[in-house]
């Protein structure tokens, strides 16, 4: 899931205002004062006081808070790493109604994260997985499923069901959405992302209560980033329990809307550092330059894999001429007996879990680095791969920029070969 940064590589989440694309005014924030969002349920039955009864005792939450989870309808987008707690949590909160979001399925490689799912889950939809894992902690609570990728054809209808809305998306384009949605329909998104050791919440609102002014994802990050710039989860990795640590978050940050308690994360950005073990704050405004979302469009964003020519720094002389290839058609030109150097630009430790057979060994970084490109072959066909395709597309610019006319992007990564040409060899 790619942290919302525009931080160089390696940075993962805003350590100075500079790498923010919106205002960021300084490390204090006034306090954002909130009424409660949603209004009271009926009485609750004994049941559920019994259940809710420590949440109860607390003052800035009470009975009247309780109702108010209660009535409360929170549409969770993505049951993944982020989705995992904050689906647990809220239903373990009481909140009445919870939506989700979600077409993917259940892989081995979410269960180290993505709590919510089981080993019995693989392969499952994760909308089914979650909802049969929010039943088993809370049958009190209600769960619709939404097993669709949203789209500007169906956000606004599926978000404005809810009164609150948790982003927990693993890409850009679902992110400029979500935002764009909620903006439109006036409701609250608290948001979160996360990568490596690093995450980030907040909460975005463009027409809070009066007298509160209003923050949008968009008035931080106005633009999406370069095609490849920042790598996604795949790419970078991801600590399991930072999931949990910043989903809690989230949470907490709904809660608290909808109750009216404490102090809202509205106008601030929290950066957490899990190997640190430290919070820092940024205190973020609206940007007055910025105009209204006021139609929804679907933002094509190829974070991970950029198309050919359009990689990190790629010019307008990168190549014309198609610069990719499917797992399937490497597997036809080595079977052919091809002489095809199939060159690996991922981590050392990544080899370790799965190869290409036959491939050779060279890190990204170092063919980048000045000389590098010159443990590229240019006097036979050159397949460039990483795990899902975005590194390797970098590479393929770089060499097409200077003059490799025989370089070509695995499509996919070795993802794709697992899946489409050796299913027996394991995934990451």
């Amino acid at each position: 899931m790619q942290a919302d940064t525009r931080a160089p590589d390696g940075a993962h989440v805003a350590t100075s205002p500079v790498w923010l694309g919106g205002r960021v005014t300084s490390t204090a924030s006034a306090l954002a004062t909130l009424g409660p969002l949603v209004a009271e349920s009926a009485p609750l039955p004994p049941a559920e006081l019994a259940r809710y009864a420590r949440q109860i005792t607390l003052p800035q939450i009470g009975m009247s808070g309780q109702r108010r989870l209660k009535n409360a309808r929170v549409l969770v987008v993505g049951a993944g790493g982020l989705g995992s707690p904050a689906l647990l949590y809220l239903a373990a909160a009481g909140v009445g109604t919870l939506g989700v979001v979600d077409d993917d399925r259940v892989e081995e490689s979410n269960l180290h994260r993505q709590v919510i799912h089981g080993v019995g889950d693989v392969g499952a939809a994760k909308v089914d997985s979650a909802r049969a894992a929010v039943a088993a902690i809370n049958p009190h609570v209600v769960v619709e499923t939404h097993p669709v990728r949203l789209t500007a054809a169906n956000a606004l209808d599926i978000l404005g069901g809810y009164d609150l809305v948790l982003d927990g998306a693993d890409n850009f384009a679902t992110r400029y959405l979500v935002n764009d949605a909620c903006e439109i329909l006036g409701i609250p998104c608290v948001w979160g992302a996360i990568l490596t050791f690093h995450g980030q919440v907040s909460v975005f609102w463009a027409a809070p209560p009066s007298g509160v002014e209003g923050v949008t994802y968009r008035d931080i990050f106005p633009e999406a980033p370069p095609a490849g710039s920042v790598p996604s989860c795949a790419e970078g990795g991801v600590l399991g329990a930072l999931c949990a640590t910043v989903g809690s978050v989230m949470v907490n940050e709904a809660i608290k809307l909808i109750t009216g308690a404490g102090r809202s994360l509205l106008g601030r950005l929290a950066l957490y550092d899990a190997l640190e073990v430290s919070w820092r704050e940024l205190s973020i405004g609206a940007d007055p330059s910025r105009m209204p979302v006021t139609e929804l469009i679907d933002t094509v964003v190829a974070c991970e894999v950029p198309a050919p020519g359009t990689g990190v720094g790629a010019g307008p002389d990168a190549g014309a001429a198609p610069v990719e290839i499917t797992a399937r058609g490497l597997a036809a030109l080595l079977a052919s007996g091809t002489d095809v150097h199939v060159l690996d630009v991922r981590e050392a430790f990544e080899r370790e879990i799965v190869a290409i057979e036959g491939s050779v060994h060279v890190p990204m970084a170092q063919l980048l680095a000045d000389g590098g490109l010159a443990a590229v072959p240019t006097d036979r066909p050159v397949v460039v791969h990483c795990k899902v395709g975005g590194r390797s597309q970098a590479v393929v610019d770089a060499a097409r920029r200077a003059g490799m006319t025989n370089v070509a992007n695995l499509t996919g990564g070795v993802l794709a070969w697992v899946r489409d040409v050796d299913p027996s060899l394991p995934t990451y």
